[in-house]
């Protein structure tokens, strides 16, 4: 099993798509990181070689941005901008879309389930 930036990549699926289970690795990245260490791209995860796989990996780390860093750098980011009070950062804080969506309908993801109605009681 090849282990690349500490994820273990499933073995039945091509390279090119064994590396986008890398956080930060979609399919544009991939095919470069690819292309870089010399690796083709349609053989299996598991037919690599253990040259192949650090050939890789050592790609990957001068490329950098994937994984925890990626997660803290991006964790930081939203934390900067909640602390400087920016309109994105306040967004954040209410759990609301910050890409100028619109929020009287629609905007489940971030709202979550609706919260029902609450009933009155009857005065008699």
């Amino acid at each position: 099993m090849a282990r690349i930036a500490g994820v273990d990549l499933p073995r039945t699926k091509r390279v090119e798509i064994g590396l986008t289970y890398i956080y930060g690795i979609g399919r544009k990245r991939s095919n470069d990181v690819l292309t870089a260490a010399g690796v083709s791209a349609d053989i299996r995860v598991k037919d690599l070689s253990e040259d192949d796989v650090r050939k890789i990996s050592r790609v990957i780390e001068d490329v950098g941005g994937v994984e925890g860093d990626l997660r803290k750098e991006i964790s930081l980011n939203i934390k900067r901008l909640v602390e400087i009070g920016s309109y994105r950062g306040s967004r954040h804080r209410r759990n609301l879309p910050l890409r100028g969506q619109r929020t009287r309908t629609n905007a489940r993801t971030r709202k979550g389930p609706r919260r029902g109605a609450i009933a009155k009681k009857k005065t008699e």
